[in-house]
């Protein structure tokens, strides 16, 4: 079991938030790994085998249709938890999840997280504040993604992803971005120059490291920053 002077040592968010009380339904069950870039965590209409607590790196949770358009629809880090269906009572995934940028964390089985959810109010509590929190930044996606101009939903993508990430660097390709905004790469490319030009990031293969935050704030404007601020709400980290 994973005791309360163990658990210090875990940058999962939402870990730390967990009862004492709770350790024993979860402590026990939860398993180490080592994630890698683009691995598969779930598959758009089949069961979801296990969730994942996060500690490095990011996912992706992508909608696609049945003639493969794809577009990010959210991003999970160390503030969350993977498998947001089952806390809502569903045993599939309806979207496809995988790493964005490779990392690590804990994981434990489906069945037994449900299990643990019905046995105990304060986790079931705990759990649906997180899976609300992704369902706002769900909402706010839509909102960037019908409204806002290509720069201002890059500044918001690049910012989500600093938060979730240890150092100012990510690690992306063009092309990769491109498939989270659902846009061309040729417009990516434009205005990822057009930011280096600014001094709010610069690149080099593969990889993209932030300069000036508050510039890129500036740029994401009311596009960012809802999510955030209703998460620590949510699980009692600000009024």
């Amino acid at each position: 079991m994973l005791e309360s002077h163990a658990r210090a040592g875990i940058r999962n968010r939402l870990l730390h938030k967990v009862a004492l009380e709770d350790w024993d339904l979860i402590g026990p069950h939860l398993e180490a790994v080592t994630l890698k870039e683009r691995q598969v965590i779930e598959v758009p209409a089949k069961p979801i085998t296990h969730c994942y607590f996060l500690e490095i790196g990011v996912a992706s949770v992508v909608a696609v249709d049945s003639e493969d358009h794809r577009i990010e629809v959210g991003v999970i880090g160390y503030e969350g938890i993977t498998g947001v269906p089952l806390i809502m009572g569903d045993s599939r995934a309806q979207h496809s999840t995988y790493m964005q940028i490779a990392g690590a964390g804990h994981r434990i089985p489906a069945d037994v997280l449900v299990g643990a959810i019905a046995k105990s109010e304060t986790l079931r509590a705990l759990m649906l504040k997180s899976a609300q929190g992704f369902m706002i930044q769900t909402a706010q996606t839509a909102l960037a993604n019908g409204r806002a101009k290509l720069e201002q939903r890059l500044a918001r993508w690049l910012l989500m992803a600093h938060d979730r990430m240890t150092t100012d660097a990510v690690p992306l390709t063009h092309e990769f971005l491109a498939v989270m905004l659902g846009v061309r790469r040729a417009g990516v490319t434009v205005a990822i120059h057009g930011f280096e030009r600014r001094g709010l990031v610069t690149t080099r293969r593969g990889q993209l490291t932030i300069v000036n935050r508050p510039g890129i704030e500036q740029v994401a404007g009311s596009f960012y920053g809802t999510p955030e601020t209703e998460l620590k709400r949510l699980l009692g980290d600000s009024k």
